[in-house]
């Protein structure tokens, strides 16, 4: 009997060794895994792996019922012979001893890159950083799925990102040398989008808001005495940090945490105008990066949780917002003198330009509420609008 066994073959062997399984099961449980990220193993040389597995007597079919004999192969469930058994002990052990050689295509790229132009060379090594780390994030987001994990699948996933960090880094570093500056660009949702976040004091502007994500807690009642409030703005803001911290040590990417936001919606507008707080609902938000996932927010939310007792934390979500085409300008002075300004929105700057409402009203708190005196506070009051 042939003594060795591809790694594509002592995969499978090994998952039939911890139970009997049919094809669709094996397929499910490596999609479940992620034993692709390190095993070349597609879904349709699972039954040719079954078929050359059985052909050496390495496994074999568990009996069915004979009215189940004519069923599809698909449903065969195998188990492994003691023969199998025995070839998969030996491989096992000697695959936790085999070294084995890198050969990364990149290498043979950088032997080769003196050939290109170093635009070329910076231009692919920084998609492949980018690769590098969405491929990171879904490892992580496969291992988050799956907790709590045995101690040896546990081990696969920190192999995996290790092996994914440390190629990021050597990638990061490279371009670095190449460019003689940082690979990591910090995500500043001021910057990136300073046409929103830079209004005139002095009139209303239009604006077109593309969609946007962002961590969002929602509530009711007056901000200024709803514990709920309180404990939404700090759940937002924990999250957000452990969020950042998050993504610059496991994927090298950076973002500075941005402003405050809050939608804020009454059955009657003029409530805003009429500053009674109490008939106000609120949705409080953080801007995010877009290549911030669910699965890195609901892992920071975990982790949070375990540092912060804070019941809001529960609610923290991960949205999008598109309002597209807006009026905003920026309020100076405490957030109950923003009346004035609403109600000349309302009454005066929307009816002239035959504009209505097109969604909640938004804010966005420009400043540090502790340090800054309330005469010198900077809101930007942001109102989606359609045509009347």
């Amino acid at each position: 009997m042939e003594s060795t066994l591809t790694d594509a073959e002592l995969t499978v062997l090994g998952l039939l060794l911890e139970q009997p399984r049919h094809g669709y099961e094996l397929e499910r449980v490596i999609e479940e895994r992620g034993v692709r990220a390190w095993t070349a193993l597609g879904f349709s040389s699972i039954y040719y792996l079954l078929d050359k597995l059985a052909a050496r007597g390495l496994i074999e079919a568990t009996a069915m019922p004979a009215a189940e004999k004519r069923s599809a192969k698909s449903r065969a469930t195998y188990q492994v012979t003691a023969a199998g058994r025995d070839l998969c002990t030996a491989a096992t052990r000697d695959a936790l001893t085999t070294l084995t050689p890198v050969r990364s295509r990149v290498l043979i790229g950088m032997a080769n890159s003196p050939g290109l132009p170093e635009g070329d060379v910076v231009a692919g090594l920084t998609r492949r950083l980018g690769a590098l780390r969405d491929q990171l994030a879904e490892v992580q987001a496969a291992r988050v799925r799956q907790e709590p994990l045995p101690a040896a699948a546990s081990a696969i996933f920190d192999y995996s990102e290790a092996m994914l960090r440390a190629d990021a880094g050597w990638t990061s570093a490279t371009l670095g040398t190449l460019t003689k500056e940082t690979a990591v660009d910090k995500y500043d949702i001021k910057k990136a989008h300073r046409e929103l976040y830079a209004p005139p004091a002095s009139d209303f502007v239009v604006v077109d808001v593309p969609e946007l994500r962002y961590l969002a807690v929602d509530g009711h009642g007056d901000p200024n005495t709803s514990a709920a409030y309180a404990d939404a703005v700090e759940a937002l803001f924990t999250t957000a940090y452990t969020l950042k911290f998050a993504a610059k040590k496991s994927l090298g990417r950076d973002f500075v945490v941005g402003p405050l936001e809050g939608l804020w919606r009454a059955d009657d507008p003029q409530t805003f105008v009429t500053r009674d707080k109490q008939a106000w609902a609120w949705t409080m938000m953080i801007s995010q990066p877009d290549w911030i996932t669910e699965d890195m927010v609901r892992t920071a939310v975990a982790e949070a949780g375990r540092k912060k007792d804070n019941p809001a934390l529960a609610a923290v979500r991960l949205i999008s917002l598109a309002e597209g085409r807006c009026v905003q300008i920026l309020h100076i002075g405490s957030y109950d003198d923003e009346a004035p300004t609403l109600d000349r929105l309302h009454h005066r700057y929307l009816p002239d330009h035959g504009l209505t409402f097109n969604g909640d009203h938004h804010e966005i708190y420009l400043s540090d509420v502790r340090r800054t005196e309330p005469a010198k506070l900077k809101t930007i009051l942001r109102q989606p609008v359609m045509d009347a």
